[in-house]
């Protein structure tokens, strides 16, 4: 009987993790499933109205640049989805390519500063590199970024901030929307989740960052910004310049 114990006990223990793993499955095809209805509905209710009756030419206009935005909004549900259900059956291993914070920062601003709000880039004179892919860095920074437009919405203030200090090398956005209450700091990362109800979104692209961020050693701190919004910043170990070979041949050799 103590030997049947511990073996249920051990093997309890070993399925643990799969049952984790099953659990947190199910939950993500309810949520998934309750995302995808939404625009599906509203794609079916215009498509309805819009047959129901002969109508004028800008009536049509108005309901097909509605379903336009569901159908983009839609895609950008499915593609998230798939980019986390790949990662989870098989994380890709990353790489050491090395990546300048500080030249990525600036593209991110530029990019976004057609979107509505105020967008400004803070990053230092010299490259602020550190050692991970550049489409997931890429990606994590648009993901942060397009959050902080959405909540500070078109008039509001957003900034991108790149640092060194140390070991660490950091990049930080902030901006002036609503910021995120300190209750709901624990479920941010959370898939699904939406920490506030100003904004929009499908509540994946901070789930796909965090997945991000585990992935290549970075750190997050969560807080208030001076902006009066939230304080969004991932550290990672600095990847220092490699020498080059002029360099090194300069040295002369000890004996």
């Amino acid at each position: 009987l103590a030997m049947f114990g511990g073996l249920l006990v051990v093997g309890l223990r070993a399925l643990a993790p799969v049952e984790h793993s099953r659990r947190r499955q199910l939950e993500f095809t309810a949520d998934a499933s309750h995302e995808l209805r939404t625009p599906l509905s509203v794609i079916r209710a215009e498509v309805d109205v819009a047959l129901s009756a002969p109508r004028e030419a800008a009536e049509y206009r108005d309901s097909l640049r509605r379903i336009q935005g569901e159908s983009h909004r839609l895609r950008q549900l499915v593609e998230d989805m798939l980019w986390l259900a790949r990662f989870d059956s098989k994380p890709p291993l990353p790489g050491s390519e090395p990546v300048d914070l500080a030249t990525l920062a600036q593209a991110c601003a530029d990019r976004f500063r057609a979107v509505g709000p105020a967008v400004s880039a803070e990053t230092p004179d010299g490259a602020v590199l550190i050692s991970a892919p550049p489409e997931w860095i890429d990606r994590l920074a648009g993901v942060l970024v397009d959050n902080a437009c959405r909540y500070a919405g078109p008039d509001g203030t957003v900034r991108i901030e790149v640092r060194a200090q140390g070991s660490r090398a950091s990049l930080t956005v902030e901006d002036s929307g609503p910021g995120i209450p300190e209750a709901e700091r624990p479920l941010l990362f959370d898939r699904f989740h939406r920490a506030t109800e100003h904004g929009s979104g499908s509540g994946l692209g901070l789930a796909i960052g965090d997945s991000i961020v585990r992935s290549t050693g970075g750190r997050w701190q969560v807080g208030d910004s001076p902006l009066g919004g939230a304080l969004m910043s991932v550290s990672w170990r600095h990847a220092q310049p490699a020498r080059t070979a002029a360099s090194l041949a300069g040295r002369s050799p000890q004996a």
